[in-house]
C-alpha cells in the first residue's frame, strides 16, 4: 500500500549518474508504485544534491524482499570492527 509519506536524511556521500559522480546530500525514501521494477510496490530511494538541480538524481527502486536484505547488509557491514578492514 502507498503511504504517501516521504521520509528525507541529510546525507554525505557521492554516486554516479550517466554524466560522472556527483555529490549526494539527500536520500528521500518512499514506499509507491515503482517506474520501472516489475512489482505492486517498491521501496524507492532517491540520492540527490538539490544544489545542482533536477538532474542531480540517483533513483533505485527495491522489492520489500530487497529492500529488507540491504538493511540487514548495512547493519552487518557497520558493525564490523574497523579494525578488520585495516590494510595489512
Amino acid at each position: 500500500m502507498c503511504t504517501l509519506l516521504t521520509e528525507i536524511a541529510k546525507i554525505t556521500g557521492s554516486g554516479k549518474t550517466a554524466k560522472g559522480w556527483i555529490p549526494v546530500t539527500e536520500a528521500r525514501v518512499y514506499f509507491d508504485h515503482p517506474f520501472y521494477t516489475q512489482a505492486e510496490h517498491t521501496l524507492n530511494i532517491d540520492f540527490v544534491n538539490t544544489g545542482l538541480g533536477v538532474d542531480a538524481r540517483i533513483a533505485v527502486e527495491l522489492t520489500e524482499e530487497s529492500a529488507r536484505a540491504l538493511v540487514a547488509s548495512i547493519t552487518a557491514a557497520l558493525e564490523e570492527p574497523v579494525e578488520s578492514h585495516a590494510a595489512d
